[in-house]
């Protein structure tokens, strides 16, 4: 059966020597399923990595308790969940980890730094991925066949988030930091870049630029020259643990305008890590992902069952990654096989119905249709403000 998109490379990884036979993602004897998931569960963004593993658990538990039936075999599903750290050299080393215990799938990375240099090794194994949370271009753009993401990507991100900026916002003076981390930087750049192109129109421009690190604490020399270009919005490329303290250093300094990220600053950790450092409405966020409402019920159905499993809300993916899982298992069971030389190519044709809306693949891998979901805060709260593309 021909796949057209992914063709060539699946012809690559058989003409590397990748046969069904010399890859290690058969079932043993127990008929078990191995999925690996990997994610940054300690460090800064500990408490985002743990929601995507709580997410996947969840799939899994609930295939289990379903009973998983591919190729008229009953199978088990077995999570090897391993810890990245958010660090790309011990993102490197849990692939090799995985590939050696020879899962059939990977669930993960969680961001694009350990996404990225991961993708490689699982590549060269043969065995497929979905990133459920990194949105850098780069990881996708390698053309790698087992490389697949379910949200939008930065660009997509990054060119939505100026839009609403200029549009909805009406900022005509905007300043961008970034963390200089994969993630933060090109969702920074792609942000930057889309102003660049449609602000002159709207009379907007770029004031400023500034570069801070995600184990940074104190931004006031930072803020200090952002505050003298007068901006009325400023963009932040980078997650929620550093977000918050700029938040508080900005009231502080007698600028507390409006403030724009993406969904690494999108979870309720915000308000509770910004304390009185933020006001309502302030600040402006966009998390991947965003459903019709006819699917909004089994979203909303999925975050209460979440709350009652794990005692917390969501964060930010656990969605996504439950999504992500669920998606990879069902192309195991339309190929009929966990095999990835024999589910590969169902998953680059999928048509999954998720909890986070329907699941389709492009060409290079990345969601079709990716659309987001723009966020404010109020009262300590997050609140849905539009869903866009």
């Amino acid at each position: 059966m021909p796949y057209p998109t992914h063709a060539p490379k699946i012809a690559l990884a058989v003409a590397l020597g990748l046969t069904s036979a010399a890859l290690p993602a058969l079932a043993n004897a127990q008929d078990i399923i191995k999925i690996g998931h990997a994610a940054g569960t300690s460090g800064t963004a500990a408490h985002l990595g743990k929601d995507n593993e709580n997410g996947a658990r969840m799939a899994v538990e609930e295939l289990n308790a379903k009973g998983v039936v591919i190729g008229g075999k009953k199978y088990k599903i077995v999570l090897q969940a391993e810890d990245d750290g958010s660090d790309p050299k011990q993102g490197t080393a849990v692939a090799q980890k995985l590939v050696d215990a020879k899962v059939n799938g990977v669930i993960g990375h969680q961001v694009s730094g350990t996404t990225i240099p991961a993708s490689r090794i699982y590549f060269n194994a043969g065995i497929p991925q979905i990133s459920p949370s990194a949105s850098n271009p780069q990881y996708t753009r390698q053309r790698f066949a087992s490389a697949f993401r379910n949200i939008a990507n930065d660009e997509q991100q990054g060119a939505a988030l100026a839009r609403y900026a200029l549009q909805n916002v009406k900022a005509r003076r905007i300043a961008v930091i970034d963390d200089r981390t994969a993630y933060g930087k090109g969702l920074a750049d792609e942000f930057s870049k889309n102003i660049k192109r449609l602000g002159p129109a709207a009379g907007a421009a770029i004031v400023s630029t500034q570069y801070t690190t995600d184990k940074a604490t104190d931004f006031n020399a930072i803020l200090t020259t952002v505050r003298a270009t007068k901006p009325d919005l400023v963009f932040y490329g980078g997650m929620d643990a550093v977000a918050a303290p700029m938040l508080r250093q900005m009231k502080q300094l007698g600028f507390p305008v409006k403030f724009m990220g993406g969904d690494g600053m999108c979870s309720d950790s915000v308000p509770r890590l910004a304390g009185d450092g933020m006001n309502d409405d302030q600040v402006l966020c966009a998390e991947a992902g965003g459903v019709a409402p006819a699917q909004e019920k089994a979203l909303t159905d999925f975050k209460a069952a979440y709350k009652k499993r794990f005692g917390v809300e969501v964060q930010t993916y656990a969605p996504q990654t439950y999504d992500a899982l669920m998606t990879m298992v069902d192309a195991m069971q339309q190929a009929g096989s966990p095999d990835p030389v024999k589910y590969l190519p169902y998953l680059a044709k999928i048509h999954h119905k998720g909890v986070t809306g329907d699941i389709s693949f492009d060409a290079r891998g990345d969601i079709k249709d990716g659309a987001l979901t723009i966020f404010t805060f109020q009262k300590g709260k997050r609140v849905k403000v539009a869903v866009v593309k």
